[in-house]
């Protein structure tokens, strides 16, 4: 057991906790947690279900933590949130990785609570550093594993950097495992968390789980997803957080591993390459980076035309709140039809901007060639500091990505390897050769990412253990194929 760290008392009260909170009318989805390769597929079927159902009746539910709380604003309602979500002002004395305040949390397969992860839940709030270096609140879930660790050593915890769900405050990840992985505020405003089977899988082999929602979201605080340096700091002081916990069977030095698919991988790579300067007390002994954007000047490319052109929106509102010496001059370039879409994605989660802007084309958003934009300064150089591999990781890495992902470009990943193999890192790149398919639909993002978690957690399971690192540095896959 490790010491409490604390920066300020715990003890907020859970959200629905003793029956002060009013049950709305749940939609009933069955389903059981379930171990080793079938939980992620049974988790899928039964969100898939869980989705078209509650978009049916929970128009029609009325839920309040009392009667200050609005009715049909959805299963969780907004004002529940604020109490634990709102982050004191000014933020308490304390250094990266102290924890702000905690309270329980329900985690939950599906929304009507049939399925359960084997651990226990803990909303967190710490403190972390945003770009500029100033202390920021960040907010995310802890879940300590029922089972226990099978393999050598002290429990290990896995810093789980999640796919982004959106900026809105609603698409936080420790808001969507409290909801059972699914978020309704009515009409289009629907969201479903997909990484849930991974969870629940590694809570079943015994590893410690820490999730960040990143700075910005779920605190209502200015969006950073995608920003290489705050969102390396989430991941890694979301570990240090964890550490700090009282009451949970990790040791305060123990073993440390980042993992991440997408969005999550390019979040996890930033962390395990700024670790050794950022966190050098902490034991990082791997990272899984799955499908990094390793270079984000390509990904417009990618994403335009695509179902999820949409995440370039996320990205505009990001690296505006990150840069805001570029807002005027990125702003004097949107068309009327760029402003909406600039405006709404700021606000919506994955499935309402997909079902919103899915397939359109970037272009007619900007009124001179985006191409241009992008290669201007200072949006340029401003690009160019969010490429990965500029650092060296200490901590063997495995990259591993589908060669013709059509979101995430292999290009990128695969010059990634390269640069830090020059540094001198323990890398292994692990192409996924599915042909491509549907490319426009992300489908080999996708399926990639559920073939490939197996692997991932071996591997981090294999590093946990002391066992020998397979590094490929001098057998790089080719550029092309012959």
């Amino acid at each position: 057991m490790n010491s409490a760290r604390l920066s300020r008392a715990s003890g907020v009260t859970a959200f629905g906790a003793g029956g002060s909170v009013r049950q709305p009318r749940r939609c009933s989805v069955m389903t059981r947690a379930a171990g080793g390769q079938l939980t992620t597929l049974r988790a899928l079927v039964t969100l898939v279900v869980a989705v078209v159902v509650c978009a049916v009746i929970s128009h029609h539910s009325a839920a309040g933590a009392d009667d200050g709380c609005p009715a049909n604003t959805g299963y969780q309602p907004e004002c529940q949130y604020r109490p634990f979500y709102t982050p004191p002002s000014p933020l308490p004395p304390g250094s990266p990785g102290d924890i702000i305040r905690t309270e329980p949390s329900r985690i939950a397969l599906d929304p009507a609570n049939h399925g359960h992860f084997s651990g226990t839940g803990t909303r967190i709030m710490y403190q972390s550093t945003n770009l500029r270096g100033e202390p920021v609140a960040v907010s995310g879930s802890y879940i300590e594993p029922d089972k226990p660790w099978p393999g050598a050593g002290p429990r290990p915890l896995i810093a789980f950097a999640p796919w982004a769900k959106g900026l809105g405050d609603q698409c936080a990840t420790s808001r969507l495992l409290s909801e059972g992985a699914l978020h309704y505020g009515g009409y289009l405003d629907f969201t479903f968390y997909y990484e849930e089977g991974f969870l629940a899988t590694l809570l079943d082999r015994g590893f410690a789980l820490v999730i960040t929602d990143y700075q910005g979201t779920g605190t209502y605080g200015p969006p950073t997803q995608g920003i290489r340096i705050p969102t390396a700091h989430a991941v890694i002081d979301s570990a240090r957080a964890a550490q700090h916990l009282p009451g949970t069977s990790l040791d305060p030095h123990g073993p440390i591993a980042f993992w991440g698919w997408g969005p999550g991988g390019t979040a996890a790579g930033a962390a395990v390459e700024m670790a050794p300067s950022y966190a050098p007390e902490l034991n990082v002994v791997g990272a899984w980076v799955g499908a990094p954007i390793a270079d984000y000047a390509m990904y417009a490319d990618y994403a335009d035309g695509s179902m999820l052109v949409a995440t370039m929106g996320w990205a505009l509102n990001a690296f505006i709140e990150a840069f805001p010496e570029a807002e005027q001059g990125l702003k004097s370039t949107l068309t009327p039809r760029g402003v909406d879409f600039f405006g709404k994605t700021r606000f919506e989660c994955t499935e309402e901007v997909m079902l919103k802007f899915a397939f359109r084309h970037l272009q007619p958003y900007f009124n001179q060639d985006y191409h241009q934009i992008l290669g201007a300064e200072p949006v340029k150089s401003a690009l160019a500091a969010q490429k990965l591999g500029s650092l060296k990781p200490t901590a063997p890495v495995q990259i591993d990505i589908n060669r013709f992902d059509a979101l995430f470009p292999w290009v990128g990943a695969r010059q990634l390897a390269a640069d830090w193999c020059a540094k001198g890192a323990d890398v292994q790149l692990w192409t996924n050769e599915q042909p491509p398919f549907l490319n426009k639909t992300a489908t080999n993002s996708l399926l990639t990412w559920f073939v490939e978690g197996e692997r991932g957690m071996q591997w981090l399971t294999d590093r946990f253990n002391g066992l020998p690192t397979t590094p490929n540095c001098d057998r790089l896959p080719p550029w092309e194929l012959p």
